[in-house]
């Protein structure tokens, strides 16, 4: 059988077993996502799972970068690799078949060991994320007081620059020419020393 065949043959199979699954949901014809735990759950997670053109001869596409992951704490981020690194590895044992069933599978097999590292209530997810927004905003108002202020003209110092130019914020023709005249004034005549 062809991949395409092996791929109809799989979404077939897919749509008859979790037909009436709220948490299963099909995107596309060859992108699958699955939910673990409830709504509003800190130790729930949206699994995404997406075929290539050689499905099932080579490793499905396995994405935990999804919105309904963001309450995953960032600081946490081991629970996101965690789960893709076991599903990559349990995918290179299936290569070949079918699979994407067994990795749903897999993680509901496993659930408890993946989200140990996780909070248990939004709350303490919300009041680590608070940590880290005030620490970033911290960073950056440092960054902020570190730039150099504008200087600030007096009244005087404005009114000199503007009698420099004209209306238009343009300096007249010749405003920094050398008056020959005025300058050999200043600096006096220079005798040639006779020779």
């Amino acid at each position: 059988m062809s991949d395409a065949e092996l791929q109809e043959e799989e979404r077939e199979v897919l749509l008859s077993i979790y037909d009436g699954d709220t948490a299963f949901k099909q995107l596309t014809p060859t992108t699958y996502q699955y939910k673990y735990g409830e709504d509003n759950d800190a130790k729930s997670f949206l699994l995404e799972i997406s075929w290539g053109p050689n499905y099932p001869t080579e490793k499905p596409f396995i994405n935990m970068n999804t919105f309904y992951n963001n309450h995953i704490v960032s600081s946490v981020q081991a629970v996101k690799n965690k789960v893709v690194q076991s599903l990559e590895q349990e995918a290179d044992q299936w290569l070949g078949s079918a699979v994407t069933y067994t990795l749903f599978q897999h993680i509901q097999e496993h659930l408890n060991e993946y989200l140990e590292d996780q909070p248990d209530n939004i709350a303490e997810i919300t009041s680590q994320t608070d940590k880290l927004t005030i620490a970033s905003e911290n960073q950056q108002m440092d960054e902020a007081t570190k730039k150099v202020k504008k200087e600030h003209l007096t009244k005087a110092q404005k009114r000199r620059q503007w009698n420099k130019t004209d209306g238009k914020g343009e300096q007249p023709r010749g405003w920094n020419w050398v008056d020959i005249v005025k300058h050999l004034s200043q600096t006096g005549s220079q005798q040639e020393p006779d020779s």
